[in-house]
């Protein structure tokens, strides 16, 4: 079973979608569920779920109570569930150029994604590796633009020659093709021939996922 932080998350991520852009806070998930606030606080301290509150939820919406509890997907109920697939944005977070200090596992908001690129990721069990990132500046151009927002899948760490990937140097975050070198060394390519190779050491760079879909932004 999934841990009650992480449950709790599941239920944020859909109520967010009843109830606009607003923040959804634990009282939210306590009268959604029909719990007082007071009382949820003390589940959350002992770290138990109220299994029953929560199955009403999900047989009122047709969502998986297996997805929600236990990450397993049942096809009969996949297709609703999949209407409220959510991934991280790390909106503050920018690909391509330095981004400083971060906190990889707060900065983030979460975003709805539709079935289409849910079965294109591998379904919805997958969706837990998989955020989104927004492009900065045009050393990728003409594949990726300024603004554009790039999905990428954390699962796929292990660099093949050739690749896109989201990756760490030291306090900088960028996004580059990466051709391998040797053993020690990686040569990461900008896509604009007016951006000069940056030649990385591999034992110094974090590889975050590969770049697998790109999201291009209305003008």
């Amino acid at each position: 079973m999934l841990s009650f932080e992480e449950v709790v998350a599941r239920l944020k991520d859909i109520i967010s979608t009843e109830v606009g852009e607003r923040r959804v806070l634990d009282k939210d998930v306590a009268e959604t569920l029909g719990i007082a606030p007071s009382y949820f606080a003390v589940l959350k301290k002992r770290e138990s779920l109220p299994l029953a509150a929560i199955a009403d939820f999900c047989a009122l919406r047709k969502i998986s109570i297996n997805w929600l509890l236990y990450d397993q997907m049942s096809r009969s109920l996949e297709e609703s569930t999949e209407k409220v697939a959510t991934i991280r944005y790390f909106k503050q977070i920018n690909a391509s150029a330095g981004s400083g200090t971060f906190n990889w596992e707060e900065n983030y908001e979460t975003i709805r994604v539709d079935d289409m690129l849910v079965k294109f990721i591998g379904g919805i069990n997958h969706l837990k590796h998989i955020d989104a990132l927004e492009i900065r500046g045009d050393s990728m151009e003409p594949l990726l633009q300024d603004g554009n927002l790039i999905i990428v899948d954390r699962s796929r760490r292990q660099v093949r020659s050739g690749g896109i990937y989201v990756l760490r140097m030291g306090e900088e975050l960028f996004i580059k093709k990466v051709e391998y070198k040797n053993e020690k060394e990686w040569a990461c390519l900008s896509l604009n021939p007016a951006y000069p190779a940056i030649h990385a050491e591999v034992s110094e760079t974090y590889i975050i996922g590969k770049a697998i879909a790109i999201v291009q932004r209305e003008s």
